[in-house]
């Protein structure tokens, strides 16, 4: 246990010193085009990633990368914990996220995640939110990036579902663009807010990709989106120590 805190501090200390370093970066290459500045970001996370892997021993592996489309698309995945927020920029090309508008009053974080161009949205103003989701994503999309969506807005217990908003349904709709669901149990490793993160291995399943009909609306969509998302949560679940009791007697059964 003393290991696992000395190499969760050692995690944490990286993260204090490289930040600012970063940002201060960021601003410079502010003037840059938008994907020139996107490396730094990236360079950022994949900095924590490593940390991750290498230091606290979580590793990972991915079923269904032949799944990943050779095109731009909207990616729809389970949120749990910090890690996908790292984990999707190693695993899909280069992505942009939807935010929730508060994430951009964090000092020195917020601000470097200004300059990587998310999506922001103000929940409290839905109908509002929901266009400047539509006019920013295809902003994005004509730049290349995929959009990155946690349909379920928010973190959520492993082992639990949350309500899945039409968000990244309507952008793939209106765009032309196919949504790729994900699945993934890294919150039985990292819960949400935890300090300590612990060793193991997060699977990470790729969807066969949802792609817009003529005749399939956004609600429709999302709904094929949940059913196999949470149908291979409850496949992948019960392994890592905040794993849900359920989830854990049905792989011990």
């Amino acid at each position: 246990m003393i290991g696992l805190w000395i190499r969760n501090l050692l995690y944490w200390v990286v993260l204090i010193v490289i930040t600012p370093v970063f940002f201060f970066l960021l601003m410079l290459a502010a003037p840059l085009p938008r994907r020139r500045r996107h490396v730094l970001g990236v360079s950022w996370a994949m900095t924590l990633f490593w940390m991750l892997e290498h230091v606290i021993g979580l590793k990972y592996k991915v079923v269904g990368r032949e799944n990943i489309p050779a095109v731009p698309s909207v990616i729809a995945s389970k949120h749990q914990s910090g890690w996908e927020t790292l984990a999707l920029q190693k695993i899909f090309p280069w992505q942009v996220y939807v935010a929730k508008r508060e994430l951009t009053w964090i000092p020195i974080f917020g601000w470097g995640l200004v300059l990587m161009n998310p999506i922001i949205i103000n929940r409290s103003d839905r109908a509002r939110a929901n266009q400047r989701l539509l006019d920013q994503g295809l902003e994005r999309k004509r730049h290349g990036f995929w959009i990155t969506v946690f349909p379920e807005g928010t973190r959520t217990k492993p082992g639990v579902g949350g309500k899945y908003k039409l968000g990244a349904a309507r952008m793939a709709k209106q765009f032309d663009m196919p949504m790729v669901p994900v699945a993934h149990n890294a919150g039985e490793f990292w819960p949400r807010n935890a300090f300590l993160k612990y060793p193991g291995e997060i699977t990470v399943v790729v969807g066969p990709a949802i792609y817009p009909g003529a005749d399939t609306g956004p609600e429709a969509m999302t709904a094929e989106a949940e059913a196999w998302i949470e149908a291979r949560q409850r496949e992948i679940g019960g392994v890592g120590p905040f794993a849900h009791p359920n989830e854990k007697r049905q792989r011990l059964a």
